[in-house]
């Protein structure tokens, strides 16, 4: 990929976040700014320091006064989970360009204390009203299983291995254990889909420091480096459930983001995915190659996905589904953390030094993160 420039140009040198629960007594912006406060801390740096702001879901003017960032570069994207893996792209690029040095990436949701419902507001874009997103993932798992022959029980078993890593993790909301059988005796929500395929809704903070590699050379943690990414979007079926699950999109990216971080796909030791249902797990593996379309549900069998059974271990957090849906904001959080080796040996995945983050949605990326340039 001789046209793209961008392998280990940046550096993630600093992780927070806040609690996951409910926090009346603060709102997105204050919630945000815990989590930048942590964040910073854990870098050794001070917002002196800090030379570009990239925010998701808060208010930039609000949260530039009350944290008193009046950066150069500053950024505010939408407040769609896929604007996780787009705002590390654009801070990555930005760094890289020298627009900024030092970027501060923050996220903050207050959804829980505000009673959040995801769907509604049918408008001219959805006039049959069907405006719930977990509809839409039930209606194309139906339709997985009447192409390929998968069921909802090949779903359980990516709830319980991230349930058991949630329960290692003392900071996700859902702690007590299930099983497949628990998976499926569950309550439909939307058939085939259970109340335990659905991402938690809850309030909390994640913020991310980003650099140069030269800069993080004098800071306090091993830094991570941005090794390689891609995107490809396909809003073609927006309004109503993809019938392709996003294969071509991310085989578009399977195909750009193992050459552009100078790896393959048996160097990655583990993987984040976006988690906001249990089906996008299964998409994204087969739509980047980690097994063939149709036999993603074979293929999370057995323990695939869960610490010290599988090859794969994914979402060692807990992820949306167990931890707490921080729209891949913790994923990336945790995958930093795995990577320097600083969460407790039972979750720890062994020797890790590339990760990749996974997202299957109508913005299907991926990124590369490494210990090594």
């Amino acid at each position: 990929m001789a046209d793209w420039n961008f392998r280990d140009k940046a550096c993630i040198v600093g992780v927070g976040n806040t609690g996951y629960g409910v926090f009346p007594e603060t709102d997105a912006v204050g919630l945000g700014i815990s989590a930048l406060d942590a964040a910073v801390a854990d870098a050794g740096i001070s917002f002196d320091d800090i030379d570009g702001v990239i925010l998701n879901r808060l208010p930039y003017d609000r949260f530039a006064e009350v944290s008193n960032l009046n950066t150069p570069y500053l950024q505010s994207t939408e407040a769609h989970g896929r604007f996780s893996a787009v705002a590390l792209m654009m801070a990555a690029e930005a760094i890289a360009s020298g627009q900024a040095t030092t970027i501060a990436l923050v996220y903050g949701n207050d959804g829980r204390s505000n009673a959040m419902k995801y769907g509604g507001g049918a408008g001219f874009w959805a006039p049959w009203g069907f405006t719930s997103p977990g509809a839409s993932h039930a209606m194309m798992w139906r339709r997985h299983i009447a192409r390929f022959g998968t069921s909802s029980e090949d779903l359980a078993h990516v709830a319980v291995a991230f349930r058991d890593h949630a329960t290692k993790n003392p900071q996700a909301v859902m702690q007590k254990p299930i099983t497949l059988d628990d998976h499926q005796n569950s309550r439909y929500i939307c058939d085939p889909l259970h109340l335990l395929d659905y991402c938690l809704i809850n309030d909390g903070g994640v913020a991310w420091i980003m650099t140069t590699p030269e800069r993080a050379r004098d800071l306090r943690k091993k830094p991570i480096y941005v090794s390689g990414f891609a995107r490809q979007d396909d809003f073609s079926q927006n309004s109503y459930p993809a019938d392709d699950f996003w294969y071509p999109a991310l085989q578009k990216v399977a195909s750009q983001v193992y050459d552009r971080a100078g790896v393959s796909r048996d160097d990655i030791d583990g993987l984040m995915i976006y988690d906001n249902f249990s089906p996008t797990v299964i998409f994204a593996l087969e739509g980047l190659g980690f097994c063939a379309q149709g036999e993603g549900g074979a293929f999370v069998r057995d323990g695939t996905l869960q610490l010290g059974k599988g090859r794969w271990p994914t979402n060692t957090s807990g992820g949306h589904l167990s931890e707490s849906y921080m729209q891949g904001w913790a994923l990336i959080a945790e995958g930093v953390r795995q990577l320097r080796g600083e969460v407790p040996a039972d979750r720890q995945i062994a020797d890790a030094k590339a990760l990749q983050f996974c997202l299957a949605t109508p913005v299907s990326a991926s990124i590369i993160l490494r210990t090594d340039a």
